[in-house]
């Protein structure tokens, strides 16, 4: 079991690019383990959607979380790394406390973002935000297997009209406190992509998820990106398909079934086929 964990770590610090699609449940997962992946993320908002929910940790809870964290990390063999909010605390003590939960719930890593989960108070202030991480950091070195650290800020996702220079200063910080690897959600200019790879000094994650990104794992490898994770955007594709099939009932049609896969390739696709 903890190969996975160290496979996990080692593909943060070896050359190249990988893509760790993010799975919402055991079965989204055992698909994208039967495609080949190295590894897989969870998705918050793909768990919001399925408990009909806001994404946002309060509505969400860490009991919840770790749940969705275990179901997809028993499903397959690969590494998981959880989409794991703000740490479910505003402390970096309740922080330090939930990454211990987080990896005795299988998870070979986790994310922690500096929003501090309501619009009044955006992010968290910078110095307390390098104290999450690194309260972060010292509790995942504590434990007696590898587990693999992701920080993010959350400026482009707020709108923050400066979140460029915010961002990788941030990046910067969360870098110097430990982070195994960092992540601004929401960058698209490919310069700015460039200047965080080059001046934090630590693996980069990008979200490639977004409408209008456009990128391809040879672009973000030539940009020296060592990460691609697609957030919640499997699930909303999927949530796409639903949407269609209900306004065709609605309308009193009903031909989506003749585009639903089939009972046998949803088998084959997650590893069930005889």
């Amino acid at each position: 079991m903890n190969d996975r964990h160290q496979r996990f770590l080692d593909l943060h610090r070896t050359e190249g690019c990988f893509v760790m699609p993010n799975a919402w449940d055991a079965g989204s997962a055992k698909a994208l383990a039967q495609a080949g992946f190295a590894a897989l993320g969870t998705t918050s908002a793909g768990l919001a959607f399925a408990l009909g929910k806001r994404d946002q940790a309060a509505e969400i809870g860490l009991e919840a979380a770790l749940a969705n964290i275990r179901a997809i990390a028993e499903a397959t063999d690969l590494p998981v790394s959880a989409d794991f909010e703000n740490g479910y605390a505003h402390d970096p003590a309740g922080v330090a406390d939930a990454i211990r939960r987080c990896a005795d719930a299988g998870a070979s890593g986790a994310s922690i973002e500096d929003y501090a989960g309501a619009p009044e108070t955006a992010l968290y202030d910078e110095g307390l935000a390098v104290e999450r991480v690194a309260a972060a950091v010292e509790a995942a070195r504590g434990l007696d297997r590898p587990f693999t650290l992701t920080a993010r800020c959350e400026a482009y996702l707020i709108g923050d009209p400066e979140a460029a220079s915010v961002s990788l200063k941030r990046l910067k910080r969360f870098a110097d406190a430990g982070a195994d690897c960092v992540y601004a959600p929401g960058v698209r200019e490919r310069g700015e992509i460039r200047r965080q790879v080059e001046e934090t000094g630590a693996p980069v994650n990008v979200l490639v998820g977004m409408p209008g990104m456009a990128a391809t794992l040879d672009e973000m490898r030539a940009l020296g990106v060592r990460r691609l994770s697609v957030g919640g955007s499997l699930a909303r594709l999927a949530w796409r398909a639903v949407f269609e099939g209900i306004d065709e009932l609605t309308q009193g049609r009903c031909s989506y079934p003749d585009r639903a896969a089939t009972e046998a390739e949803i088998q084959r696709r997650i590893g069930n086929a005889d």
